[in-house]
C-alpha cells in the first residue's frame, strides 16, 4: 500500500514550491564609487575622451589635432576597479596632464606620467600598493631598455635606478 501511495503521490499534481526571492543587486562598494567619481573628474578636468575601456591592464594615450586647431585628448585603459587598474588609468591621464612632447625623451615622459599617477592617487586617498609600484618599476625598466636599444647615450639621473644590471652609461646632467 505504501508503494501505491508513493506512485499516486508522483502522479497527483503537487503544490508549487514558493519561488525564491529575486537576487539582490550587488552592493556597490564605497571604493568603487570613489573610482567612478575619479573617472568623471579626470575626464572633465583634462578634457579626455575614453575611446575604449580595455579588459587588460594596458593603456594608451594620444592626441588628435584637427586642421582647425582643435585637440581631442584620447585614452584607452582598464576601468578603475582596484589599485592596479586605477594606476594604469591615472598613468594614461598623466600623459595628458604633463603634456605630450613636453619631454624630449620618451622614457622620461613615461617616468613623469607614472610619478604623476602615483602622486595623484596618494593625494586622493586611493591605495598605492606594492604591486602598483612594482608595475611602475617594470614599465620603467622596459621604457629605459627600449631607449637604450634605440641608441640613448645619456640617462637622466631620475632614471638611473632602472638601468639594467651591468650597463654603464654616461649620466645626463
Amino acid at each position: 500500500m505504501s508503494a501505491a501511495r508513493l506512485l499516486w503521490d508522483l502522479l497527483s499534481p503537487r503544490k508549487a514550491a514558493p519561488l525564491p526571492p529575486p537576487p539582490r543587486p550587488p552592493k556597490r562598494r564605497a571604493s568603487q564609487a570613489r573610482y567612478d567619481a575619479l573617472v568623471e573628474d579626470m575626464k572633465r578636468t583634462w578634457g579626455i575622451r575614453v575611446r575604449k575601456w580595455r579588459s587588460s591592464t594596458s593603456g594608451c594615450a594620444w592626441e588628435v589635432r584637427s586642421r582647425d586647431g582643435t585637440v581631442t585628448r584620447m585614452i584607452e585603459s582598464p576601468y578603475p576597479r582596484g589599485p592596479m587598474s586605477c594606476a594604469v588609468f591615472m598613468h594614461e591621464v598623466g600623459h595628458h596632464a604633463i603634456g605630450f612632447a613636453s619631454q624630449r625623451l620618451r622614457c622620461m615622459e613615461e617616468h613623469l606620467a607614472w610619478e604623476w599617477a602615483i602622486r595623484e592617487m596618494a593625494a586622493r586617498g586611493l591605495s598605492v600598493t606594492d604591486r602598483v609600484r612594482a608595475r611602475r618599476d617594470d614599465a620603467m625598466r622596459y621604457a629605459l631598455a627600449k631607449a637604450l636599444r634605440r641608441g640613448l647615450k645619456r640617462v637622466p639621473g631620475e632614471l638611473l635606478r632602472w638601468l639594467p644590471e651591468g650597463v654603464h652609461i654616461e649620466r645626463q646632467p
